[in-house]
C-alpha cells in the first residue's frame, strides 16, 4: 500500500492545489491528512492564497482517498464541511507496520499515545519541520507543512510504500530517504 501523508494546509488553496499535482503523480492508494486543514491559526501568518472554501473543495473532491486527523487549528464547524471525518487519530496496519498517525499536538516522539498502543511507525505533523528519526524502537516522520514550513525546511509531504518512507518537497524532490 502507498501512503501520501500531508500536514498543515492552513487554508491555502494554493497548497490544496499541489496536493492534486502530487496525487496525480504519486498514485497513492490513500491521502493522510494530519490536521490544520483550513484555519491558519493565530501563531501563523497569512497562506498563500488563503481561501479556506476553496481548500474544502479541493480536499472534498478527493475524499474517496482520504483518511484525516483533526489538528489543534481545527474546529466542529470544519468537520461539518468535510465530506470526510477528522479522527483524534488513526491506528491502521499497512505494509506489515503498525501506524499511528496524529497531529503532534497531544502525541509525538516526545509525548507518546497511551501504552498498550503497538507502534512501529508514528507520522505527525504540528510542528512545520520535517524529519525521520528513529527512538526507543519507534520510527517518527513529521512531513512538515505543505503550507507554511518552519526553520528552513521545505514545503512538502511524505510517502510511505512498501520498502521505504520518503520526504519529499512539493516538486517531488526527494529530501530524505529511510528504508524499511
Amino acid at each position: 500500500m502507498k501512503l501520501l501523508i500531508i500536514s498543515d494546509i492552513h487554508g491555502s488553496s494554493y497548497y490544496a492545489n499541489k496536493i492534486l499535482e502530487i496525487d496525480k503523480k504519486e498514485n497513492p492508494d490513500k491521502i493522510i491528512l494530519l490536521g490544520d486543514l483550513y484555519y491558519h491559526g493565530p501563531r501563523n501568518p497569512l497562506t498563500d492564497e488563503y481561501e479556506p472554501m476553496k481548500v474544502v473543495e479541493t480536499l472534498n473532491s478527493l475524499k474517496d482517498k482520504v483518511l484525516a486527523v483533526k489538528g489543534n487549528c481545527d474546529a466542529e464547524v470544519d468537520e461539518m464541511i468535510s465530506e470526510f471525518p477528522l479522527q483524534e487519530n488513526i491506528q491502521m496496519k499497512a505494509n506489515g507496520y503498525n501506524l499511528f498517525f496524529s497531529h503532534g499536538h497531544k502525541y509525538n516522539i516526545e509525548q507518546l499515545p497511551p501504552l498498550g498502543i503497538n507502534i512501529d511507525i508514528m507520522f505527525y505533523g504540528h510542528f512545520h519541520v520535517n524529519f525521520i528519526e528513529e527512538k526507543n524502537g519507534i520510527i517518527f516522520v513529521n512531513p512538515g507543512s505543505i503550507s507554511l514550513p518552519k526553520q528552513n525546511t521545505e514545503h512538502g509531504y511524505a510517502i510511505l510504500s512498501e520498502e521505504e518512507i520518503l520526504l519529499k518537497d512539493i516538486d517531488g524532490n526527494i529530501i530524505k530517504r529511510r528504508k524499511i
